[in-house]
């Protein structure tokens, strides 16, 4: 391979996150392409939007993986009431040593969890903002890093719409992925159920007890080394092509963002680093098209009266741009 630091992080570090996916599989049955997708963004530091029915094993992935991970994790309920203080943190008045005192929200930690993030109003959403694309919080005036590794993951029900808040378009483009949790197939779902007749509890499963697998720093490590993955000439214009078509398509208002593009080469190095290759592939952008710009593409309102989804659109856009050879 062509850099010389690559093949020692294929053989440590790769070898520890291949089996990291293996682990977390086991955990959350029938979700194969979940687990794949997820590591892919926790790999290019992206954060995600989990988009599936309730009880299909959202929060259950996100806490198994951050115990896997030995990394610190938080989980935000995000309702109507809940305000951006509830989030950040806030300053109070303490009387031992009578002076005011920073008491840090859950936003400071390695994974944080917002779970049903389209259930709190615009105003809180946008509290996530600043943390998300600059890795830090402002308050009272002061700048406060976040963890390195800062990676949210949010949740959101796509059946209920009374009394929710759509996320809007800018902040949707600061989550790398969209992934949808579907039902797990038949047999998978059938051995869920073995594993409750065998005694297994999810709600109680005890994840303290799950052995960890990596660390934070090998993630850092693994980031460092997905920066080095080589992205040729060809690939270049095959991804800007692609990237550009969204914006000329016809059933598109609004196509996909220069934030996007950036984030798309990032998402593909780290799909190749993951099956131990030091350079991308066309492959390897359009396994990573579909959870990158469903919720950055939107339909026209033609579009979406004829039932278009934004899938079918992405799917077409990738069989008309020609592929390099």
């Amino acid at each position: 391979m062509g850099s010389s630091l690559f093949p020692a992080l294929v053989n440590e570090t790769n070898a520890v996150f291949s089996h990291l996916t293996r682990a977390l599989s086991q955990i959350v049955v029938g979700q194969p392409t979940l687990v794949q997708q997820l590591m892919v963004a926790l790999l290019a530091g992206g954060h995600v939007i989990l988009e599936g029915v309730p009880g299909t094993g959202k929060t259950l992935t996100v806490k198994a993986l951050a115990q896997l991970l030995q990394a610190e994790f938080r989980r935000i309920q995000l309702t109507p009431d809940v305000l951006p203080a509830d989030i950040l943190g806030t300053t109070i008045f303490d009387f031992d040593s009578r002076s005011f005192v920073l008491k840090k929200g859950p936003v400071f930690t390695e994974i944080l969890l917002a779970d049903e993030i389209n259930r709190t109003p615009p105003k809180t959403q946008a509290a996530l903002l600043e943390a998300m694309e600059e890795q830090q919080v402002t308050l009272d005036g002061e700048s406060l890093s976040l963890p390195n590794l800062f990676w949210v993951i949010a949740t959101q029900n796509p059946l209920e719409f009374e009394g929710t808040y759509p996320l809007p378009e800018a902040q949707l483009d600061r989550f790398l992925f969209k992934l949808i949790v579907d039902y797990p197939d038949p047999q998978s779902e059938r051995q869920m159920l073995l594993n409750a007749q065998a005694g297994l509890q999810t709600k109680r499963l005890d994840l303290a007890q799950l052995q960890p697998i990596a660390t934070v720093e090998q993630v850092l490590l693994a980031r460092q080394a997905i920066r080095a993955i080589r992205v040729s000439d060809p690939l270049l214009d095959y991804l800007m092509a692609l990237v550009q078509h969204t914006r000329e398509h016809p059933d598109l208002m609004l196509g996909a963002s220069p934030r996007s593009a950036v984030a798309w080469l990032h998402a593909g190095k780290a799909h190749a680093w993951l099956a131990g290759r030091d350079y991308v592939t066309p492959d390897d952008l359009k396994a990573m098209a579909f959870p990158l710009l469903r919720h950055r593409l939107i339909l026209r309102p033609e579009a979406q009266l004829d039932g278009l989804q934004p899938d079918r659109v992405i799917h077409s856009l990738l069989g008309q741009v020609p592929v390099p050879r």
